[in-house]
């Protein structure tokens, strides 16, 4: 069956720093075989886009609606106080991951606050203004059919972010695993507290490991027990990182792989931060690109057979 093909990237959405670099990562990944390849992907900005008609689209945090005038009033407070930080190209490593973390927190305080409930999750992703790149569809349909994993590491909620998958796609990916700040329901639907350790956009390298011992083993034959071991994850032994945030190239740090090729999203501000992105990335995208240059990449480091 002959493939669909897609337009190339144009030229000027695309940088690539070390184009020989590239060349000799997307050689040694298609050599090892997609059995040896994993997806790690952020989600807002990334697998969504950036900007919705004009106007900033929402996150998986920014598109709940919480019903409570004043909690929202002061979640706005909290994003207009801690979002310069996290663009910051100049506080301290530490000083910006401690304020991530509160900023977290804080939020998901006002959330338990507010009274969340399930349905209001429903209610709020069906009436967002959030909506995937295009090409997202067929790079995850792409991923599926050549047996590669995507983990889809996140400072959101994971609740919203399956739920945004359910509404949104045509169907939930079977290859897909979602690591984020997992919420607790009361019996009657109401948010009651958070699981584990908060995830934030500079700790995401702390949860690789949970991530990959309870990935989607069971999607390509491998057994409970072998799950449990890290066998699974660690024949995986090359990586497609995906982000739209310095802080996303941490998201790898805790899985030991042989070739990574790491793709920025860089959506806002391209004078400021190109240079940044550039030396970072092996390839960025700037001007909320679609996807289909990944869903190139892909095609060219997983060739279907007889390719």
């Amino acid at each position: 069956m002959e493939e669909k093909t897609h337009p190339s990237i144009e030229s000027e959405m695309a940088v690539v720093g070390d184009p020989q670099s590239l060349e000799k990562k997307k050689a040694a990944i298609r050599n090892a075989g997609p059995g040896k390849l994993q997806v790690i992907a952020d989600f807002d900005a990334t697998l969504t886009k950036y900007w919705v008609n004009g106007c900033p689209g929402h996150t998986s945090h920014g598109l709940l609606q919480l019903g409570n005038p004043e909690c929202e009033d002061k979640m706005r407070k909290l994003c207009e106080f801690y979002y310069p930080i996290k663009q910051s190209l100049t506080i301290p490593f530490e000083e910006k991951a401690k304020h991530m973390e509160e900023w977290q927190e804080n939020g998901h305080a006002l959330l338990i606050e507010a009274g969340l409930t399930l349905e209001a999750i429903k209610r709020s992703v069906a009436d967002a203004k959030i909506e995937f790149r295009e090409g997202v569809v067929e790079l995850l349909n792409l991923l599926e059919e050549r047996g590669v994993p995507v983990l889809i590491l996140s400072a959101g909620l994971t609740d919203v972010i399956e739920e945004i998958l359910r509404q949104k796609l045509p169907r939930f990916p079977k290859n897909v695993k979602i690591v984020s700040n997992q919420m607790v329901f009361s019996n009657d639907g109401r948010l009651v507290s958070f699981k584990g350790k908060t995830i934030h956009v500079l700790n995401k390298n702390e949860h690789a490991l949970d991530m990959a011992s309870s990935s989607v083993h069971d999607q390509f034959g491998e057994t409970k027990e072998q799950s449990d071991d890290n066998v699974f994850i660690k024949r995986r032994t090359n990586a497609l990182l995906l982000g739209d945030h310095i802080g996303d190239l941490g998201m790898s740090d805790g899985l030991n792989y042989e070739y990574q090729i790491t793709v920025g999203f860089l959506n806002d501000d391209i004078e400021k931060f190109l240079e940044t992105f550039q030396k970072a990335f092996d390839i960025v995208y700037v001007n909320d690109a679609p996807m289909w240059g990944v869903v190139e990449l892909v095609s060219q480091i997983c060739p279907s057979r007889g390719h």
